[in-house]
C-alpha cells in the first residue's frame, strides 16, 4: 500500500499502483481544523494589513492611524466557500463566530439539514463569485478544477474581494491572478499553496504589497501530525490483517472505457 499523511496524491501515478495491485490511500484525518484556521489567519492578515503594520513597527513608524481607513472587519461580510467538504464546513463553523454570512457552491448541493447545520446558502458559482467579499477555495486538484480561477472568474469577483487558496495551487492561474492584484481587478490574496512549489523567489506574487503568502504550512501542526500518524498507522495494520485499507483513491477510469 501506498499511505498518503494528507489528502493530496496528485503527484502519485494511482493507475501505475493499480495496474500494479497496489492500494493508495489517503489519510483526511487530521487537517481540517488546521487549515480551517489557516483561512482565518490570511483572511485577517489581509483584513488588518499585517504585513504594513509589523513591517512599519520593526522599522520604527507607529501607524496607529494610518491604516484604518483601508483596514476591515470580518463581520458582516460573506464568506464564499468554494467546495463544502471536510475542511469547507470547518471554515463554514468559524465563520459564523467571526459573524460573517456563508455562501457556497459545489457541484453537490448539500442536504437542507446539512446547510441549517453550518449555517449555509448554496448559489451558482458565478453568483458566489460576485457576491463575495472572501472567496476561499476548498476543492481537490483535478482536471476539471485546474485553474478554476482564471482570468474571466476573477473579473467577476468584486473589486473589494480577497482570493485565499489553501486547497492546491493550480486551481488558480497565477499569471491571471497577478495580473489582477496589479490592476487593482481585487483587493488581495491569501495563499498557501502555488502552481510550483517551492514558490521561486522571483515570483511576481513575492512582491506584491496586497498578498500574504505561506509555505503550504496550513495543515502542518504539531496537533494534526498524532492524529495522521494514529490514522495513517491504523490503516497499515488493517492492511497487515488482510483487510482493506480505508480512504482509497479509485484509479480513473480512462476515455472511451466508462460504461
Amino acid at each position: 500500500m501506498i499511505q498518503h499523511q494528507g489528502v493530496g496524491y496528485d503527484k502519485t501515478d494511482v493507475a501505475a499502483a493499480a495496474a500494479l495491485g497496489i492500494p493508495v490511500a489517503l489519510c483526511p484525518a487530521g487537517t481540517s481544523m488546521g487549515v480551517a484556521e489557516h483561512v482565518f489567519l490570511l483572511v485577517l492578515s489581509l483584513y488588518k494589513q499585517l504585513r504594513a503594520a509589523e513591517a512599519a513597527l520593526r522599522s520604527g513608524r507607529w501607524l496607529q492611524w494610518e491604516l484604518r481607513s483601508g483596514s476591515y472587519e470580518l463581520a458582516g461580510k460573506t464568506m464564499g466557500l468554494v467546495g463544502l467538504g471536510r475542511i469547507g464546513r470547518e471554515v463554514a463553523l468559524r465563520a459564523r463566530a467571526f459573524a460573517a454570512n456563508v455562501s457556497y457552491s459545489d457541484v453537490m448541493r448539500a442536504a437542507p439539514e446539512v446547510e441549517q447545520v453550518f449555517g449555509v446558502r448554496f448559489v451558482p458559482f458565478a453568483e458566489l463569485l460576485s457576491e463575495a467579499d472572501v472567496v476561499s477555495l476548498h476543492l481537490p486538484l483535478t482536471p476539471d478544477t485546474r485553474h478554476v480561477i482564471g482570468a474571466p472568474e476573477l473579473e467577476h469577483m468584486r473589486r473589494s474581494a480577497v482570493l485565499i487558496n489553501t486547497a492546491r495551487g493550480p486551481l488558480v492561474d497565477e499569471a491571471a491572478l497577478v495580473a489582477a492584484l496589479r490592476a487593482g481587478q481585487i483587493a488581495g490574496a491569501g495563499l498557501d499553496v502555488f502552481e510550483v512549489e517551492p514558490l521561486p523567489a522571483d515570483h511576481p506574487l513575492v512582491s506584491l504589497p496586497n498578498v500574504v503568502l505561506t509555505p503550504h504550512i496550513a495543515a502542518g501542526t504539531a496537533d494534526a501530525l498524532v492524529v495522521k500518524m494514529k490514522a495513517c498507522f491504523a490503516n497499515m495494520l488493517r492492511v497487515a490483517r488482510g483487510e482493506a485499507p480505508a480512504d482509497i483513491v479509485a484509479p480513473a477510469v480512462p476515455q472511451g472505457a466508462q460504461r
